[in-house]
């Protein structure tokens, strides 16, 4: 792996283990605070704690660099330069009720593309990570998206709709004919590790919508970085701000974007 951005990357690390130990003490404990920013949107003292931890380890590193984090976020697009986007907890709702899959996610993204990224599992341990033209890596052992192209032996990754729910109707069509032309669907509750079992070959596709930056900043890279796509859904570019992602190999993905087209104009 080339030296450029492997800093970054180590620091990265750095701050996802420690942040990873705030979140296992307030897990063994099961004593924090739950806050709603929204309807079904948790916050936790867990969240606010992992945060401050990552931005304080990778502000110590990079004095200069702009953040982009969920529970302090403060932006509406993406500032040039430097920027580290960061969840502390993506799948809060799964940690407060302490269902074991929930991520840490940080990416840096430098004039709007993203060159590190990193999302780890926190009950189990797995790390995910990609550095811009370098491959994806679990563990640290190197991986790829999955090959398979027939969508009836497919399985798919998806999120359920949580606050917006003007379009839970064309979700629940598009679901049960996804049910019926594919092996099957999956919703672990946390779009950063859906991502991750696309780049893992897991998942040999993922769909969502309503989506924020700090969910799909590190995971897209990682996907792309295995080989993968990433879209919208409108076959763009929007995804990191447009709140919709698509993700697989080429065909996979042109069948997930087929199937949402007959329901969401």
């Amino acid at each position: 792996m080339s030296k450029k951005y492997q800093k970054e990357l180590e620091t990265a690390k750095e701050a996802a283990k420690k942040a990873s130990e705030i979140i296992h003490q307030y897990s063994s404990s099961r004593s924090f605070s739950v806050e709603l920013k929204g309807k079904n949107d948790l916050v936790t003292e867990a969240d606010v704690a992992s945060e401050k931890e990552i931005i304080r380890i990778i502000k110590n590193e990079f004095p200069e660099d702009d953040f982009l984090a969920e529970e302090s976020n403060t932006k509406t697009k993406l500032p040039d330069g430097r920027v580290w986007i960061i969840d502390p907890i993506d799948g809060t709702t799964n940690f407060a009720h302490g269902f074991p899959i929930y991520c840490i996610s940080i990416a840096l993204w430098v004039d709007g593309v993203p060159k590190v990224g990193l999302v780890k599992e926190v009950a189990k341990g797995e790390l995910f990570c990609a550095i811009e033209g370098e491959g994806a890596f679990l563990d640290g052992k190197e991986i790829k998206i999955s090959d398979q192209t027939d969508p009836s032996r497919s399985l798919i990754g998806t999120g359920f709709p949580y606050t917006a729910f003007e379009h839970v109707d064309d979700y629940l069509n598009l679901l049960k004919s996804l049910m019926k032309n594919t092996h099957g669907l999956r919703r672990p509750g946390a779009a950063s590790y859906d991502l991750c079992c696309v780049a893992a070959g897991r998942f040999d596709g993922f769909f969502e919508y309503g989506l924020s930056p700090w969910d799909v900043a590190a995971g897209a890279l990682i996907i792309q970085e295995a080989g993968g796509l990433v879209t919208d859904w409108n076959s763009g570019e929007d995804w990191l701000f447009g709140q919709s992602i698509i993700s697989g190999n080429p065909e996979i993905v042109q069948f997930l974007q087929t199937q949402i087209n007959q329901y969401f104009k």
